[in-house]
């Protein structure tokens, strides 16, 4: 394959951002040994449909989007996806040979398969789901807990107003718990989600009780920085199985390297190495 054809991909970064998208995707294009090339791409919001438009004819395959600009990439896709439409935001796109841009969301995917992998024999059917938190990685843990078949999911923010919201847009399997009462939540529960900011390297330890936690319940955060979080390292000493934030980045990138260079990538510990770095 010449220079000239050589697939490239990138992430659309606000100013400022970071992402570990890079180093994962350089490392995953090394161990399959596929041609192309993957780039951090930072972008003024003004500039974004203009950056959208250029890319394809510059050779682009595909664009990850940062959460900041995940909503309003929307206005410039010509396919969006149900997922995308019911995160409200797409954090891949594809540009397709047809010159059609294709919005898509793999938030959703990336979460239960991340979970799936990490504790084999996980049934989202066998319990309660508890969920820490009520922005938009709630509203994909919500969705894609629903989708595979939670009977009951239990959710709490410090802001209660955001959390009513998600359940006026997602129906009475969503049970409201106030956040003075968060510590009570995980008792009974199968699967355990902080989906809070709370525990990032720069914010504030979380600290909800979790004595309530059921051994063999499965615990899951979405933090990526420190991957063994205080939350997860909690849920571990109660006997519980755990899914962290490194897992699921994995998984939501993969079908986006299958898509863009051809190949499925590993998902092995050399991969977990890179998407921690």
């Amino acid at each position: 394959m010449s220079e000239a054809s050589t697939p490239i991909a990138a992430v659309m970064l606000a100013p400022g951002e970071t992402s570990r998208l890079p180093v994962l995707f350089d490392h995953w294009l090394w161990a399959t040994q596929l041609p192309g090339r993957y780039l951090p791409l930072t972008v003024e919001p003004q500039d974004i449909g203009d950056v959208i438009s250029a890319l394809p004819k510059a050779g682009f395959v595909g664009l990850h989007i940062s959460a900041t600009y995940q909503k309003a990439v929307l206005d410039h896709a010509d396919i969006i996806t149900d997922r995308a439409a019911l995160m409200s935001g797409a954090n891949t796109l594809i540009f397709r040979r047809d010159g059609k841009i294709h919005a898509d969301n793999t938030d959703g995917y990336g979460f239960i398969e991340n979970i799936r992998l990490s504790v084999p024999g996980w049934d989202a059917r066998l319990g309660p789901a508890a969920i820490f938190g009520a922005g938009r990685a709630a509203r994909v843990v919500i969705s894609a807990l629903i989708e595979v078949g939670v009977g009951q999911i239990r959710l709490t923010s410090r802001t209660r107003p955001k959390a009513e919201q998600l359940r006026s847009e997602f129906g009475t399997r969503i049970e409201v718990v106030d956040w003075l009462k968060a510590g009570n939540m995980a008792e009974g529960a199968a699967t355990v989600v902080n989906a809070t900011p709370l525990g990032t390297r720069g914010n504030s330890d979380f600290r909800v009780p979790l004595d309530g936690l059921t051994p063999g319940a499965v615990a899951c955060d979405l933090t990526v920085d420190p991957p063994a979080t205080r939350f997860l390292q909690q849920a571990a000493a109660y006997g519980c199985h755990v899914a962290d934030g490194v897992g699921m980045l994995i998984c939501q990138a993969s079908p986006s390297f299958e898509r863009w260079f051809g190949q499925r990538p590993p998902n092995d510990e050399d991969a977990r190495i890179a998407a921690a770095s």
